[in-house]
C-alpha cells in the first residue's frame, strides 16, 4: 500500500541495488502516485468541470432536432479527486419509454477504471493478467440527483411528456422544459487568471469605456442604466483582480449585455426623442448581436475578437447618441407632437390590437379610421399556405408547433404554428387596394421577445419591427406592423419576413392583413 497503517504518511519505493522487487511493489509505487495526486485534487481544486479545456463538456442540442444531445470533450474533477478527462464527443439520445415522464433527467459524468491489456503467457499460464488500467470519464443519464462524492453534474434537462425534441436554452438564466439546463453545473476552482497581457489590456479599454457611457445615460436619467454600469463595474472588479480570462469572460458579460438590452428597452419606452435616433437604434442592433454570439456559448479566439468589436461599436455609437445632450431632450417632443395634422398609420396606433384573443373580424376601427380584413393566412393549413406562396428558407432550424396558450385577457386559444431561426419567411398578400398601408397582424408565442425582424415588399425593405419583452404567463400576443403605402403598388405584394436578431425564434400562428377604407 502506498499508505502504511501502521506509521502514518506516504512511502515511496526506494530502489537499490540487489532489490527483488514484485507485483506488490510495483502497484504499490503507482498507487503512491495516484493518491497523492487526488489528496491535491481534494484539497486544492473545488469539484467541477474545469473551463479552457478542449470543449469545456458542454452539452449542446443537436441540429437534427430530436431527443439527442451532444457532449463535448473536456476536463472535470470530482470530490474524490479523480480526474475525469472525456477525450471525444458523446451522443446520448433520451429514451422516452425508460422514464415515467414528465420527469428531470441530470447528464452526469463518472469515473471508472477497467483492466485492459490481458496477457497469459503459454509456457507458463500461472502468469497471467492484465498490463494496463485504462481510466475513463463516462456519460450517464441519471433520474436521481447527482451526488457530488462520485460524479459531475454536466446538464439537466425537465424533459415532458411528449417531448418530441431537445434544444439548447434560449434564456440560460431561466430554462423551460425540454430545454438544455447548466446552471447547476459546478466549476472547479482555478487560482489566478490565464488571459495574454494584450488581450487583457484590450478588455479592460472597453469595459472602461463601456463604464463611462454607462455613467453618462444615468446622468440622463435612464434608471437602468444604473444596473449595467454595476455590471460593468463588477467585470471591471474580477478583471483587476486577476480573475477573468477566457474561462469565464464570456459568462460575466453575458450578464453585462443582457444589462445593456434592458437599458435599451428602457430608453425605447422612457426616453423616446433618444430612442428616435439613428444612432440608438444602431446601438440596439449591435446589442442583440452581441446577446446572439454569447448565445452560442463559443469561448475560442474567434468568438473573443467578435465580442470586443462588437462591444467597442455599441459604446461608440452609444456615446454618439448622446454627446451635446441636455436641454434638447426636454425640448424636442413639443415640436414633434405639433405636426400630427397629416395623420400616416404607425404600428403605434395597433398597440391595443397585440392582447385581443377576439375581434380580429371583418373590420377594425383604431383612430377613427376603418381597417378591413383583405386576406389571412391559416398557419400549417395547407391549402392556405399554397395559395398564398407561403416558404420558410435560409433558416438554421424551423419546426412545426401546436400550442394552447392564455391571452392577457385570460382567454384560452389553441392553434398550429411554424417557426424558425434565423432565415426568413416569404408570403403573398392578396386582394390587396395599390397605394395603401398595409397591417400585418401576427398571431406569435410571446414567452421569449426581445429580437427584430425585417420586412422586405416586392423586394425592397419597408422596414423593422421590434418585439420587446417578453410574457411567461399569458403567451398570446397579436405583434402588428404596418407597410407604409408608398411600398404597396400592386393587388398582389410579396412579403420577405427576415429575422435580423440572431438565435431567436420567430414563430408565427395565424397572419390577418388589413387596409385602411
Amino acid at each position: 500500500m502506498a499508505v502504511d497503517k501502521q506509521v502514518k504518511g506516504f512511502k515511496r519505493i526506494n530502489f537499490f541495488k540487489g532489490f527483488l522487487t514484485t507485483e506488490n511493489d510495483w502497484n504499490d509505487a503507482e498507487r503512491y502516485h495516484v493518491e497523492k495526486r487526488k489528496l491535491h485534487n481534494k484539497l486544492l481544486h473545488a469539484p467541477g468541470v474545469a473551463l479552457g479545456y478542449m470543449g469545456d463538456l458542454r452539452v449542446v442540442a443537436r441540429a437534427r432536432g430530436d431527443l439527442a444531445m451532444e457532449i463535448q470533450p473536456g476536463y472535470a474533477i470530482d470530490a474524490a479527486g479523480n480526474d475525469l478527462v472525456l477525450w471525444d464527443a458523446v451522443i446520448k439520445t433520451i429514451v422516452p419509454e425508460e422514464y415515467k415522464l414528465p420527469q428531470t433527467l441530470y447528464v452526469v459524468l463518472r469515473f471508472v477504471e477497467e483492466l485492459s491489456d490481458f496477457i497469459a503467457y503459454k509456457e507458463n499460464l500461472e502468469y497471467k493478467g492484465h498490463r494496463r488500467v485504462h481510466e475513463q470519464a463516462r456519460v450517464e443519464l441519471s433520474q436521481t440527483p447527482p451526488d457530488i462524492t462520485k460524479e459531475v453534474e454536466l446538464a439537466r434537462i425537465v424533459v415532458e411528456k411528449g417531448a418530441q425534441r431537445i434544444r439548447d436554452a434560449r434564456d440560460p438564466l431561466q430554462p423551460q422544459a425540454n430545454e438544455i439546463d447548466m446552471r447547476f453545473v459546478p466549476k472547479a476552482g482555478i487560482a489566478g487568471a490565464q488571459m495574454q497581457p494584450d488581450l487583457r489590456s484590450r478588455i479592460f479599454g472597453i469595459l472602461n469605456n463601456m463604464r463611462k457611457t454607462f455613467m453618462g445615460y444615468c446622468r440622463m436619467g435612464v434608471i437602468s442604466a444604473h444596473d449595467a454600469l454595476q455590471a460593468t463595474n463588477t467585470a471591471i472588479m474580477l478583471e483587476r483582480s486577476d480573475m477573468l480570462d477566457m474561462r469565464n469572460l464570456f459568462e460575466v458579460m453575458t450578464l453585462v449585455v443582457e444589462m445593456e438590452a434592458e437599458m435599451a428597452l428602457d430608453v425605447e419606452v422612457n426616453h423616446p426623442v433618444l430612442s428616435a435616433k439613428k444612432e440608438f437604434n444602431d446601438y440596439k442592433k449591435n446589442v442583440e448581436i452581441l446577446r446572439g454570439l454569447l448565445g452560442e456559448r463559443k469561448s475560442n479566439a474567434e468568438a473573443f475578437q467578435n465580442l470586443c468589436a462588437y462591444q467597442q461599436k455599441a459604446v461608440d455609437i452609444a456615446n454618439a447618441a448622446i454627446s451635446g445632450e441636455s436641454r434638447a431632450v426636454v425640448e424636442e417632443p413639443k415640436k414633434k407632437e405639433e405636426k400630427k395634422e397629416e395623420k400616416k398609420a404607425t404600428t403605434a396606433d395597433w398597440e391595443s390590437v397585440k392582447t385581443m384573443s377576439s375581434g380580429l373580424n371583418d373590420a377594425i376601427q383604431l383612430e377613427n379610421r376603418t381597417w378591413t380584413l383583405i386576406d389571412q393566412i391559416e398557419i400549417l393549413d395547407q391549402d392556405s399556405e399554397s395559395k398564398h406562396g407561403f416558404e420558410i428558407k435560409d433558416a438554421k432550424d424551423s419546426y412545426r408547433t401546436r400550442q394552447k396558450q392564455k391571452y392577457p385577457d385570460g382567454v384560452t386559444v389553441e392553434d398550429t404554428g411554424r417557426a424558425h431561426i434565423d432565415g426568413h419567411a416569404v408570403f403573398k398578400i392578396l386582394n390587396v387596394t395599390p397605394g395603401k398601408e398595409i397591417a400585418i397582424v401576427r398571431r406569435m408565442d410571446y414567452v421569449y421577445g426581445d429580437y427584430e425582424i425585417e420586412y422586405k415588399v416586392d423586394g425592397k425593405v419597408a422596414g423593422v419591427a421590434s418585439c420587446t419583452g417578453r410574457d411567461k404567463t399569458n403567451r398570446w400576443r397579436n405583434w402588428t406592423y404596418v407597410i407604409p403605402a408608398e411600398f404597396v403598388k400592386g393587388a398582389t405584394v410579396t412579403v420577405q419576413q427576415s429575422a435580423l436578431t440572431a438565435g431567436r425564434d420567430v414563430n408565427m400562428f395565424h397572419f390577418w392583413f388589413y387596409q385602411p377604407k
